[in-house]
């Protein structure tokens, strides 16, 4: 279980594309939070930071090798112009730390100012690693066409934690990853739909024998679909086996 501190998330996105990241951030549950001031959000497009009259990003690779990589004098500007000091800078970037719910727990307690540095073409050069960003994250091990996309799932994950954003704050804690477990089945109306019924414990009113229900399916569903998870838990419950 995550214990979320009432700390106010500013987010300042730096992007090629920051279009692709205000988009899906505009509406539903993470708009209605920025409209309410739980969170501020603002998207930046790096060219915004260059100096020369192409406007340019990009360049090739000192050594050799295939594609182009950010060029570090627009980042370390923005970064500069936009650093606080209490704010963390993350790259986004497939060699990073795998990002999870601890982190995006982690994240969403600490509060203060993140600025979100969205990898493009090959990355950016190194030196920018080196002086300015405090954590690497990477959303699993496959390849996207730039890092805007995996920004989004990182902002949303660390935003729906923030205290008052999700109508229920029970629903980020009962919920798959919060205890190491994947979450159990869940069931709506009607009771019966084309012959499937709800299970009868759910509908008894009997809520520690619901509670342990769940806590079994909780488990199956775990060693079916993330074994990687079921071992993990084994190691740390060990006589939890089975419900």
């Amino acid at each position: 279980m995550f214990f979320l501190m009432a700390a106010k998330l500013m987010i300042d996105v730096l992007s090629l594309f920051p279009d692709m990241v205000e988009a899906p951030l505009g509406g539903s549950i993470l708009g209605k939070a920025r409209d309410r001031g739980l969170l501020e959000i603002r998207c930046h497009n790096i060219r915004d930071w260059t100096t020369d009259k192409h406007r340019k990003t990009d360049d090739y690779l000192c050594g050799g090798g295939q594609g182009m990589l950010l060029k570090p004098e627009p980042i370390f500007a923005a970064v500069e112009e936009l650093r606080r000091r209490e704010t963390r800078v993350v790259l986004m970037t497939p060699q990073g730390r795998t990002f999870n719910q601890s982190l995006a727990a982690e994240l969403a307690a600490s509060g203060g100012h993140l600025i979100i540095l969205c990898g493009h073409y090959e990355g950016v050069d190194h030196r920018v690693v080196e002086e300015l960003v405090d954590m690497e994250l990477s959303i699993g091990d496959y390849i996207l066409t730039n890092g805007a996309i995996a920004s989004v799932v990182v902002i949303d994950a660390v935003a729906r934690l923030i205290p008052g954003v999700l109508g229920d704050e029970r629903s980020s804690v009962e919920e798959s990853f919060s205890n190491g477990l994947l979450e159990a089945p869940a069931y709506t109306k009607p009771n019966v739909f084309r012959g499937l019924a709800v299970p009868e414990i759910l509908l008894g009113g009997n809520h520690p024998a619901i509670e342990k229900w769940k806590h079994g399916k909780s488990l199956e569903r775990t060693r079916l679909n993330r074994p990687d998870l079921w071992r993990k838990w084994l190691e740390s419950h060990p006589g939890d086996a089975t419900e």
